[in-house]
């Protein structure tokens, strides 16, 4: 017999709906423009260190996600114990807290620690926004509001690398960490003054939540959970790596240099489209039959990207063409894996969210930090790793629905 959900759907969002989505996109946010924000700013960071090779640098965006996935394992399951409010509050302040002694940072060892510090912080931002929508929406409609907070959450992957760009010009790189920390207190004002608890069994007569071994054997001997968070894991690989390694393959191997932003921003702006696409769709078509789509395109597009670069450098803006369409199917993909994950396991969706975050933040960080760190100067590392990531994401989908199962219309 399965376990009674704690709450399958609300009367509604919390806040007025235009609030509650653009209070969840900035709590999400704080990841990307975590991360984005440095990417220009990586070469001073490297010689203001003495950093021995380029792709050393890039540990200043795998600190962060080290960070991230740990915090996912804490904030999650507190946020079933405590309920929404208090432990966002206190992530949010943890983020604080690390952006200022990253901001003050005297080594690059200690920049990296405090990257995971501020790390471990946002990972509350993420995880707890999760259980939140699942708190208020359920089934279709729970994907239709993550596609749209992730709509509006993309517009700053898109301007990040630009403001940084733009810092940089006004200052050093410690700037970027300055306007994260303004960012950070400004989060934690709205979340504390606007956002109401949303987690309230209670009201809904339900069981006290689950001792944490009986939510971990929820979520993990879930097959749906499990399947369509390794699968997730994977492609999010896929956005580590293009990360990861943007700065160089746009700026040393095409020589972009200032313009690497724009490059940046508008293969980010493919995410939206495709958020907004999905926002549209989904409730139409399914979650199931649009992401296994979107798999099966992005593993033709990312095998054309590599043999393209197999034959010789692509010209940039086939590279960047076909890079767009990636990200497009990968945002196709990624929202709807992750609600299909977390349908089954309402009951316990903070630990679910805790689960699925940290596996798919550690997976994402192994295999994309291992696809960045293969740069050789041109973008083939890049698609070959898109390739066999996406085809593994496939196998795990079959391997879950089996050959019935896909592109089916739920």
């Amino acid at each position: 017999m399965s376990t009674p959900q704690i709450i399958e759907k609300t009367s509604g969002p919390p806040l007025p709906f235009r609030e509650f989505i653009s209070l969840l996109a900035l709590l999400i946010a704080l990841t990307a423009l975590s991360i984005d924000i440095m990417l220009p700013a990586l070469p001073d960071i490297g010689r203001s260190f003495g950093v021995a090779t380029d792709n050393d640098r890039q540990l200043v965006v795998t600190g962060y996600l080290v960070g991230l996935a740990f915090g996912q394992l804490i904030w999650g399951h507190l946020s079933d114990l405590l309920g929404r409010r208090i432990p966002l509050l206190v992530g949010l302040g943890v983020y604080v807290f690390g952006s200022f002694v990253a901001l003050v940072a005297p080594s690059f060892l200690g920049l990296v620690v405090a990257r995971a510090c501020q790390g471990v912080g946002g990972a509350a931002g993420r995880t707890i926004t999760t259980a939140i929508v699942r708190d208020t929406f359920s089934g279709r409609d729970m994907a239709r509001t993550m596609s749209l907070v992730m709509m509006v959450f993309i517009i700053v992957p898109m301007l990040a690398p630009s403001v940084g760009q733009g810092l940089l010009h006004l200052g050093s790189w410690r700037w970027a960490f300055g306007l994260l920390l303004l960012v950070g207190i400004v989060a934690s004002l709205w979340a504390g003054f606007r956002l109401p608890e949303t987690w309230k069994p209670a009201r809904e007569g339900a069981p006290p939540p689950l001792g944490i071994l009986a939510s971990l054997r929820a979520v993990v001997m879930n097959p749906v959970t499990r399947g369509y968070g390794l699968a997730a894991g994977l492609m999010f690989g896929c956005l580590v790596a293009y990360i990861s390694s943007a700065q160089q393959v746009f700026v040393d191997s095409y020589g972009l240099g200032d313009l690497f932003p724009i490059a940046f921003g508008a293969i980010a702006s493919s995410m939206a489209v495709a958020a907004f696409t999905n926002a549209m769709l989904v409730r139409r078509l399914g979650m199931r039959r649009l992401s296994h789509a979107a798999l099966v395109v992005f593993i033709a597009a990312s095998a054309l990207m590599a043999a393209l670069c197999v034959l010789g450098r692509p010209p940039l803006a086939v590279l960047m063409g076909l890079l767009a369409l990636c990200f497009y199917l990968f945002s196709l993909m990624q929202s709807n894996f992750n609600s299909i994950a977390m349908q089954p396991v309402g009951h316990v969706a903070g630990m679910a969210s805790s689960l699925l975050g940290a596996f798919v933040t550690a997976a994402g960080a192994v295999f994309g930090t291992i696809i960045g760190r293969s740069f050789d100067g041109t973008p083939l590392p890049l698609a070959v790793g898109f390739a066999m990531l996406g085809i593994c994401a496939f196998l795990v989908v079959l391997r879950v629905e089996g050959p019935r199962g896909l592109f089916r219309g739920e």
